[in-house]
Formats: structure tokens, sequence, C-alpha cells
């Protein structure tokens, strides 16, 4: 390929995506506020981000595992717990966490203030999960721990019931 097709080829792909402050879709769960910044669809897929807001005292989902995605939370406010097994972290402003594949994870709020994460999904598989809660509250169900199972299932996710 020449120089040149390449360029061409490059400029014909996907227009570049801004998503200014109050923009984007607002997912709410509960005492927790979601922000998709990009969905996967100016990403072709390979990525997708959010920004969290947990409320105080907010516990997070059943601790899982997904087979098929990455997932990161980079802690812009608060502190946030993570349960990775039977270890906990506790994560505080500026703190990354990575969680591979595989990897049985949870999160919660345990503290008297808000907590803001940035989270990011390879690839997008998860973001239609978040959709899907808000549905079941939406259509008047409870968000139980197994209403999060049902719907992590359909997104190569399980409950981590194995960990020790």
């Amino acid at each position: 390929m020449t120089e040149e097709a390449r360029n061409s080829e490059q400029q014909t792909g996907p227009a570049l995506s801004v998503v200014g402050p109050g923009e984007g879709e607002t997912i709410v769960l509960g005492t927790t506020r979601m922000r998709v910044l990009e969905d996967g669809s100016h990403t072709g897929h390979r990525l997708a981000i959010a920004e969290s807001v947990l409320a105080p005292h907010t516990q997070g989902p059943p601790q899982h595992r997904h087979g098929r995605h990455d997932e990161g939370f980079y802690v812009l406010s608060g502190t946030v717990r993570f349960t990775v097994g039977d270890q906990d972290h506790d994560a505080t402003t500026g703190t990354l966490v990575m969680v591979p594949p595989g990897t049985p994870h949870t999160f919660a709020n345990l503290t008297d203030q808000p907590a803001v994460m940035l989270s990011t999904f390879t690839p997008d598989l998860y973001v239609q999960y978040f959709r899907d809660l808000q549905e079941v509250l939406a259509d008047g169900r409870p968000l139980t721990p197994q209403a999060n199972i049902d719907a992590m299932s359909h997104y190569a996710s399980e409950p981590a019931t194995d960990r020790a």
C-alpha cells in the first residue's frame, strides 16, 4: 500500500468524538450515576469509557469476573474499596486499578463522601450491561444481586463463586 493510499484510508475513518461537560449518555443505577463518554461507536468497539459517581455507602455489584474484556478504574476523587478475591484495596484519588479477564473483583464506596471513577472497557462489550440494569429499574423490578448476575451472563461475565 502506498503512503498516499494509507493517508487516504485514515482520513475516511470515524470522525473525531468530543464529549463535553454534562454531555454523554446518563445511566442511573440506584445510588450510582454513570455518564457514558464513549460507548465504543467511535473506536471500532475497541474501547468504551464511563465516568461513575458512587454515593456514600454504595455497594457495588456481586464479585464477578469477565471472560472477554479488561476493565480499568481511575479514581478521580474519593476512595473506592476494590475487593479482588479475598483481598481489599482502598484506591484513593489518582489510583489506577486494572482488572484483566478472569480476575474476580467488585468495588464499593464505604466512605461518607462521594467517589468518582473513570472506567474503561476493552473491548466495549460491557457498556450494554449497564443499560440492561437501567432497564430492570425502569421496568419497576428491583436491582437485586440475581438481576446483576442475570445481566452479566449476556456479556461473558459470571459471579466469582469460587473465590478463596
